[in-house]
C-alpha cells in the first residue's frame, strides 16, 4: 500500500526528520519451519513482513493487514514474541525519511492464501531456514527465528539501565 495519508501528512510537516512509528512485524513459517522474508528490490536489506500501525487499528489487525498486503497470505497472530525500539531500530529509507520504529513482533499462523504480494512494496518473497537467514534491515535477535517454543515475550533491556537511574 505504501505510505498512508496519515504519514504522508505528517511528512509534509516534518520533512525527512526523525519520527516515531508504531509498527508490527510477523514471523510466518512454512511447514518445514522456514521463516518468510521480504526483499523490496530497492537496495534495502531483507525484512520480515512488517509495517506501520494505522490510526484506529490494533497491532493484531495491523499485522494481519500488512502480511496480506505484502505476501498474499491470510494469517492469525498467535503470540506476541517481542517488543523492540530505541536507537538500534532507527532506519533511514532510500528517500531520506528517517524513522525510529517501536515494533511489536508476532508469531503468525497461515490460515489461507498463496504467496502473491498485493502491493508494489515486495519484489521477492523467500523462506529461509532459521540458521541461514539473510542480512536484515533491522537487528532482530536471531534466536527469535528458531522454532523452539518461547513462553516469554522478548524485550530489549540494558543490564545497567536501572543502576543508572538510581
Amino acid at each position: 500500500m505504501g505510505m498512508s495519508d496519515y504519514y504522508r501528512n505528517l511528512r509534509k510537516k516534518v520533512g525527512s526528520e526523525w519520527i516515531f512509528v508504531p509498527s508490527v512485524a510477523g514471523i510466518v513459517r512454512n511447514e518445514s519451519g522456514e521463516v518468510l522474508f521480504q526483499n523490496k528490490g530497492n537496495g534495502e536489506k531483507w525484512s520480515l513482513p512488517a509495517g506501520a500501525i494505522e490510526l484506529g487499528e490494533t497491532p493484531a489487525e495491523a499485522i494481519v493487514r500488512e502480511v496480506r498486503e505484502e505476501t498474499g497470505l491470510y494469517v492469525f497472530p498467535s503470540k506476541l514474541i517481542g517488543v523492540f525500539g530505541g536507537m538500534e531500530y532507527r532506519y533511514q529509507y532510500p528517500n531520506g525519511h528517517k524513522v525510529e520504529y517501536n515494533i511489536m513482533m508476532f508469531d503468525c499462523v497461515v490460515q489461507s492464501g498463496t504467496l502473491n504480494p498485493m502491493d508494489s512494496e515486495t519484489a521477492e518473497l523467500r523462506y529461509f531456514c532459521p540458521e541461514q537467514i539473510p542480512e536484515l534491515a533491522l537487528p532482530y535477535p536471531k534466536h527469535l527465528f528458531s522454532r523452539e517454543e518461547k513462553n516469554e515475550v522478548y524485550f530489549q533491556w540494558k543490564n545497567d539501565y536501572l543502576k543508572n537511574l538510581m
